[in-house]
């Protein structure tokens, strides 16, 4: 029966992309890329010549339903994104859902991903966290924040290098003297993770230009709990 497969691609080095991987690329019908020039490069080294169409945020939602129908008509699918695993701060979300929908079954492979080796390389607690991919840019940046100050779990973001400062900086005034940790170029040959309080981490890319892309984590609030006062209704 045809299905929807979700396939992870490696976020830096080649070699973290799974056999399975391969081989399910390899075999599907037709493979969905977020940029079917950046993928092209991957398919290439991999020698996979499977058919390639382009799947990403500005047509998913004119395109998704012709996809459901090819699914449904036999056509096995492979859904693969820039780097890392589909779905996660990209494209995959929409096509899943209407995937099940449909009583088509979906597969997601285990594999490549940024947060997950930031968060355990961080040294911050990891039993309890909360994914929130990259921030608002304008409306509702302020908000999030606010409603994240008296967050207990480590937090984990997505940020691009020329936005890293103004992160950072509002860090800073939401999350004072929070240890965290700044990871960058995850599985790449210039991998490195800046660890430290809010303002040092700041000062460090104050001094040190921000070059590719970053997850940032961030202790939650441990401060102690406030309780809550008890109201005596026969006073």
């Amino acid at each position: 029966m045809s299905k929807l497969y979700l396939v992870p691609t490696p976020v830096g080095n080649m070699k973290d992309m799974t056999p399975r991987g391969i081989e399910i690329l390899r075999d599907a019908d037709l493979i969905l890329a977020e940029d079917t020039r950046t993928s092209s490069h991957l398919l290439k080294s991999l020698d996979i010549s499977t058919p390639m169409m382009s799947y990403h945020m500005f047509n998913e939602h004119k395109t998704v339903e012709g996809f459901i129908d090819r699914i449904k008509a036999g056509t096995t699918i492979a859904l693969i994104t820039d780097a890392g695993t589909p779905g996660i701060s990209d494209p995959g979300f929409l096509i899943t859902r209407e995937a099940i929908a449909e009583g088509i079954k979906v597969e997601c492979l285990p594999g490549a991903t940024a947060f997950v080796p930031a968060l355990v390389a961080s040294g911050l607690p990891c039993e309890r966290f909360t994914f929130e991919g990259f921030l608002p840019v304008k409306k509702g940046r302020a908000t999030r924040l606010e409603e994240l100050k008296d967050e207990r779990r480590t937090m984990i973001f997505y940020e691009s290098p020329h936005k890293l400062l103004r992160t950072l900086e509002d860090f800073s005034r939401v999350f004072p003297a929070r240890n965290m940790c700044a990871s960058r170029e995850i599985s790449k040959m210039y991998e490195e993770h800046i660890r430290g309080t809010v303002e040092e981490v700041l000062e460090h890319f104050r001094s040190h230009a921000p070059r590719g892309e970053f997850v940032l984590v961030v202790a939650g609030d441990q401060s102690p709990k406030k309780e809550k006062k008890r109201i005596n209704k026969d006073e």
